[in-house]
């Protein structure tokens, strides 16, 4: 089969520091509006490009006027505008950012804030009291600021009254910051599944990178809103830096069991998710199709559908307007990173006129690897490469599959203080092994197959990635969450498979057995699964949503 032509990359008007970037902003774009949310009282705010510029500088002025201008900063909080706007600031700077987990346990966070050597902590009021009784363990730092204290107290100043500094004292000592490009800007420590988490050296020029190259594989709209943690660069990054060199009205979601309802009142035009929220709203929908009875009538509209679109003719607005009213009616783009979406669920979306593309990153480049574009998307993979950088599959087996490894502009500088662990992973010449297993397709879009280190080495020499069949079994209606593990004998071999369920309704072990047995029935003898195991709760996860296998 012939390649199809080269993948177009798109234009991207270029900027080289996050100074400029939101300079260029407020610029092009000062009087359009660049966040909305909800305030404490519950009433509704919106902030220009200006005025958020000027909180970012005038924050930056009070900081760097208090001899903070090239500390290590650190912010622990609910998302949130001034979230934001500390992060800005910082990254104008000529410090470095560190963004913490608020979901961490009181030990996690000590270790961060120490090892990472913050003189300034930013904390949000539901941290305040975790963060303050360590207090007397973290010296080292020296100004506690409360993202949400209305006036100062004896443990913290207000992120007001440091506004309020700011804007007396002018932005001329922090305008003057510079710092390296190629120097540590952002970090970022990794929950991770296993071990202690390992913190991540991320660049002005990774992030820069991430945002410039980003843009150029994949383009947003006018308006989103945002959902994922700000700790994690896949929100931070590609959410939020990109909105501003896009000049996004980005709406930021004040709680998860609000979605929906935000979704509504805000009427996005984009969103950030992860597989697992996208699984939530597909079988909500299917439930309430199936409830009203309509599945012959969906499947009809799904045919007329998508035959007048091959002639130019787009009616899904108006087919399916009932389910795309559920996200506010304007919603055109779901980006889905994390983990790869079902196929089946990709499809489902495109079908009703919301395109769901999947990318692949992980934090240590900065973190967009790859990602799909709605004009060519394929939900079997998870799109085109940034165009800053080259990859290639180490090792790769007879199906070609093997260790994803890349090399670029968006590629971390290393672990902070592990440089026995950055030798594992990164090469003298910038190679870097991601740790994930897949293949490159003939049209250079990637596939991904799994964890290395969750490979089932059979008996008989065969490799099985449990992410492909837990794939599979999760499209049984009764299945919520699975792992497949290998079952071994008494001398430590992995000789069969077993698959673990925590069911989503209930369900009993024979039907269970008999659906996932004729599911997988058309794959070959060794990936068959031998033994099924009912649980009776959910799998504990890490802060990120991520099942621990083990």
């Amino acid at each position: 089969m012939a390649k199809k032509k080269p993948y177009q990359y798109k234009t991207v008007k270029e900027f080289h520091s996050i100074r400029e970037m939101l300079r260029m902003a407020e610029q092009e774009a000062g009087d359009r509006i660049a966040y909305e949310f909800k305030q404490a009282d519950g009433t509704d705010a919106s902030v220009t490009y200006r005025v958020f510029r000027e909180n970012v500088e005038a924050l930056g002025a009070a900081l760097t006027a208090r001899g903070y201008g090239s500390a290590h900063i650190a912010c622990i909080g609910e998302n949130s505008y001034r979230w934001i706007v500390t992060y800005l600031s910082v990254l104008q700077s000529a410090g470095v950012y560190v963004p913490v987990d608020k979901d961490l346990s009181p030990e996690s966070i000590l270790h961060i804030l120490t090892e990472s050597e913050c003189r300034v902590l930013f904390f949000g009021a539901k941290q305040q009291e975790t963060v303050l009784a360590l207090k007397e363990k973290l010296p080292n730092i020296r100004l506690w600021v409360g993202l949400d204290l209305l006036a100062d107290t004896e443990d913290a100043v207000s992120f007001g009254t440091l506004l309020e500094e700011g804007r007396a004292v002018g932005t001329a000592a922090y305008d003057a910051l510079k710092s390296d490009e190629n120097e540590m800007k952002m970090l970022v420590y990794t929950s991770g599944t296993t071990g202690i988490a390992k913190g991540v050296i991320l660049t002005e020029h990774n992030l820069v990178s991430s945002v410039y190259y980003g843009l150029q594989v994949s383009q947003i709209y006018d308006k989103g809103l945002s959902v994922l943690p700000y700790h994690h660069t896949y929100e931070a990054v590609c959410d939020i830096l990109v909105g501003i060199h896009f000049h996004t009205d980005l709406c930021i979601n004040d709680s998860l069991k609000n979605v929906i309802r935000n979704l509504q009142f805000y009427k996005p035009e984009y969103i950030y998710l992860v597989p697992a929220f996208a699984e939530l709203f597909y079988a909500n929908i299917q439930k309430n199709i199936k409830k009203q009875k309509k599945e012959k009538l969906f499947a009809y509209s799904v045919k007329l559908s998508n035959m007048l679109l091959k002639l130019g003719i787009d009616l899904r607005p108006k087919l399916f307007g009932e389910i795309r009213n559920v996200f506010g009616g304007n919603l055109k783009k779901i980006v889905c990173g994390g983990a790869p979406i079902r196929p089946e669920i990709g499809k489902f979306f495109g079908d009703i006129g919301i395109s769901m593309t999947g990318g692949y990153g992980i934090t240590e480049c900065s973190p967009l690897v790859c990602v799909n574009d709605e004009n060519c998307n394929d939900y079997h993979t998870v799109g085109h490469k940034l165009p800053c950088l080259e990859w290639k599959i180490s090792e790769p087996n007879e199906e070609g599959i093997g260790e994803i490894t890349v090399k670029g502009d968006v590629v971390m500088k290393g672990y902070y203080k592990q440089p026995e662990k950055t030798a594992e992973v990164l090469s003298a010449d910038g190679w870097f092994r991601t740790g994930d297993y897949g293949y490159i397709t003939d049209d250079d879009q990637l596939v991904i197959t799994g964890r290395k280190k969750n490979i089932i080495v059979l008996s008989n020499g065969k490799n099985i990635y449990p992410e492909e069949l837990e794939a599979m079994i999760g499209r049984i209606d009764a299945v919520g969450e699975v792992v497949v593990r290998g079952i071994k004998n008494e001398y430590g071999e992995e000789t069969g498979l077993e698959a673990e369920v925590y069911p989503a309704e209930e369900i009993s072990q024979e039907k269970l057995e008999s659906e996932i047995h004729g599911l997988l029935s058309v794959l070959p003898s060794y990936k068959q699964i031998r033994k099924v195991v009912l649980r009776a709760e959910p799998f504990p996860k890490t802060t990120s949503n991520k099942i621990i296998r083990n």
